[in-house]
């Protein structure tokens, strides 16, 4: 554990009001930035510009549970500043910037897109960079939801060429690679924390169509991690995730820091001994996997995850009110004793992972049309519509109806041909609800957000 200093906590002038403000995950702890004993930011003053908050992964071993994250710091968003790289031979101009659809599952408007980065490596080491994103992403959706869900996503590469294999701080401190997105170790004095320049991200990611989600893959076996969770305000995704292709472990980072860029999940980790951090004593926070309530009043008040209360969770054990979350040792609990928004490696809990799902509809659709609604349809076509596969389910329901009346026949088809339909003289609407009955979702306001219709004006 990295706990906040006393200057750090400083930075957060109102750190009860921040905690309810879901556009930045974990803006509470703006006061877990860190100095701890042997750091190199110590050394001199912080680089000028402008910086942003990431959070710090936990450390990869430890005594006891290992935390999901560490703290937070307040970084460079251009990085350390060095120079861009000079890409000077052919080949690796060529290659740079090339885009690569790895997993196909629809159209960028319909499907949730992950953009992945490599940095780190060089233009013959694109092949391993390649795969390397591929067995990551076999990672993320080894865990649920993503298992269940993973048709809901597209996922693309963009080639970063680098000058030099490796980034800067592996294996040491001292070790500086001039790599494409200027990855480094070390930073703000944390071996573990991987950052990057978000600009020289950006632009790559501004080459693959619109992101949803943004992954840097770092050309090392290092352990690190870190997780840039402000949404960005020019290109749109949620956020940055950066991970070692190579460290096993690292990936469960990303996975992590998904919970707060996609679930809008607080952290669920607490801060002890660490002063300010004793007693949470502010308004409700706005994350739905914390709350200033107990059990019986959660019940009592029928909000927060009141629905999954006493129910066996797949991180073990059942959904109650834990003391301790949101960086805070009392006055806040969390739903079970230790989701992966507290312990790496552990599955999301069950309100964590409604969530989840939550925010993989608010980019992706569960309807749509795969015969164009802008024309009206004639007997000789067929209304066809496109959903989702879902991983191991049978959950999606897809039900016709025309002219508000529902075809029962028809009920679980995605193509009906309008010849069949029987239709009198004039216009009629055919339309297709379709809905995600998931048992994972109790909230009927999330449960709303799941489901989706198409409609055609059809004449015989």
């Amino acid at each position: 554990m990295r706990p906040p200093t006393r200057s750090a906590m400083r930075l957060s002038r109102h750190p009860h009001r921040r905690l309810g403000t879901a556009a930045l995950a974990g803006v509470a702890v703006l006061a877990a930035l860190a100095a701890g004993p042997g750091t190199a930011a110590a050394a001199g003053p912080p680089p000028p510009g402008p910086r942003v908050q990431v959070e710090i992964p936990g450390p990869e071993a430890a005594s006891g549970p290992t935390p999901a994250g560490s703290g937070h710091a307040l970084v460079p968003v251009t990085g350390q500043g060095r120079p861009a790289p000079h890409l000077s031979a052919p080949a690796a101009v060529a290659a740079d910037g090339h885009v690569t659809k790895v997993v196909d599952n629809g159209s960028t408007a319909d499907r949730l897109d992950i953009v992945v980065v490599g940095d780190g490596y060089t233009a013959d080491q694109l092949d391993r960079f390649h795969a390397d994103a591929k067995e990551k992403w076999g990672e993320i959706t080894g865990v649920e939801p993503y298992t269940t869900y993973q048709n809901l996503f597209n996922v693309w590469t963009v080639d970063a060429v680098s000058p030099e294999s490796g980034v800067s701080g592996d294996p040491a401190q001292g070790d500086v690679k001039s790599t494409a997105l200027g990855s480094y170790f070390w930073c703000d004095g944390v071996e573990r924390l991987l950052c990057v320049d978000q600009d020289k991200v950006d632009s790559y990611v501004a080459k693959a169509p619109q992101a949803d989600l943004v992954v840097v893959l770092a050309n090392s076996a290092k352990y690190g991690g870190a997780g840039y969770n402000e949404p960005s305000a020019k290109l749109g995704y949620e956020g940055i995730s950066t991970a070692s292709a190579g460290n096993a472990k690292s990936g469960q980072v990303a996975i992590h820091e998904t919970g707060h860029s996609l679930g809008k999940l607080a952290d669920e980790y607490f801060y002890p001994d660490t002063p300010g951090y004793e007693h949470y004593s502010g308004p409700e926070a706005e994350q739905s996997n914390i709350s200033i309530l107990t059990a019986d009043r959660m019940a009592a008040d029928r909000t927060k995850w009141y629905r999954w209360l006493g129910e066996t969770s797949p991180d073990g054990g059942t959904v109650g009110a834990y003391e301790g979350g949101g960086y805070y040792v009392t006055g806040l609990s969390r739903p079970t004793d230790g989701s992966i928004m507290r312990i790496l490696g552990k599955p999301f809990n069950l309100p964590g992972v409604e969530a989840m799902i939550a925010g993989f509809y608010r980019h992706a659709s569960i309807a749509t049309p795969g015969t164009s609604t802008a024309r009206t349809l004639r007997s000789s076509d067929t209304a066809r519509v496109v959903v989702p596969r879902l991983a191991g389910a049978r959950q999606l329901t897809v039900r016709w109806y025309l002219d508000g009346r529902e075809l029962r026949r028809y009920e679980g088809r995605t193509a009906v041909p309008v010849r069949g339909l029987g239709l009198g003289r004039g216009a009629h609407d055919l339309t297709v609800r379709v809905a995600d009955r998931t048992a994972s979702v109790r909230d009927p306001g999330i449960a709303a957000g799941l489901r989706g219709a198409v409609r055609w004006e059809v004449r015989r």
